[in-house]
């Protein structure tokens, strides 16, 4: 096939220009899509959360893939990757992450990002499409809108994350009601208040260990607290019991071979 170059009449290019009809002329059947993505040989993997595991795919392909609302695509402790499609006229919706900073990268269709501190007022406002990126500081209002006749399709990343693993909205009617009835359970660095508990099982029985063996509970008290403040700094639970556990052998922390002789 030939790829007119960008320094024509030269022939002689080093980069030349390869026009990606997919990404830059818009496919005007929303909803067979993907059938043309099948069909014409392209690589569809299924869509799901794939977190908190190593992923190495083609981010633009998993996002005109995806036909939903939104889809979390990886969750981990530190950030989130979700991918999102606003039908014509369809917004994310008026929003505000009070602690999440939040990166949106558009990979078709155009739309209109509003921003400001101030949920009735915008200080910022631009017109955005295929190739741009948003960046939404924590404690910022914003919106999206999509102002072209085809869906726009975007990922986002949340840092930290902001929806529970495995989240899917079909429909913004969806992600709406899940959001007024209280589904999705809140989330911290990436897991829910009973995913934290599950994770940190290994720490409540070797607390109860303690508590057999006849330790003192302050001194139980003061390794556990202590253990919890290395998961939240991102220790495994394991490796926050031997962490501890070693400053009390070695010495390097008075205060617990002291509480533990009380």
């Amino acid at each position: 096939m030939y790829y007119p170059t960008n320094n024509y009449p030269y022939p002689y290019t080093v980069n030349p220009y390869a026009y990606n009809y997919m990404r830059n002329s818009y496919w005007p059947y929303p909803n067979t899509y993907n059938t043309y993505y099948l069909q014409n040989n392209f690589r569809a993997i299924e869509l799901k959360d794939y977190g908190p595991n190593p992923f190495a795919e083609d981010i633009n392909e998993l996002t005109l893939q995806n036909n939903n609302f939104r889809t979390a695509l990886w969750t981990g402790s530190q950030f989130q990757i979700t991918l999102m499609s606003l039908n014509p006229g369809e917004d994310i919706g008026l929003e505000m992450h009070p602690d999440v900073d939040q990166f949106l990268r558009l990979e078709q269709g155009e739309g209109i990002v509003q921003m400001g501190k101030n949920k009735n007022e915008f200080t910022f406002e631009k017109m955005v499409s295929d190739d741009y990126a948003v960046v939404i500081p924590a404690g910022t209002w914003h919106n999206l809108t999509n102002t072209g006749n085809v869906p726009l399709k975007l990922y986002s990343i949340y840092a930290p994350p902001n929806h529970p693993f495995g989240t899917v909205h079909a429909t913004k009617a969806d992600a709406e009601a899940a959001e007024e009835n209280g589904e999705g359970p809140p989330v911290i660095d990436g897991k829910t208040l009973d995913e934290w508990v599950q994770y940190t099982e290994f720490l409540v029985n070797e607390g109860l260990e303690d508590v057999k063996r006849g330790i003192n509970a302050v001194h139980i008290l003061q390794e556990f607290i202590l253990m919890g403040v290395l998961v939240g700094k991102g220790y495994s639970p394991e490796k926050a019991y031997e962490t501890v556990e070693e400053w009390e052998r070695t010495g390097e922390s008075k205060l617990l071979q002291q509480s533990k002789n009380m």
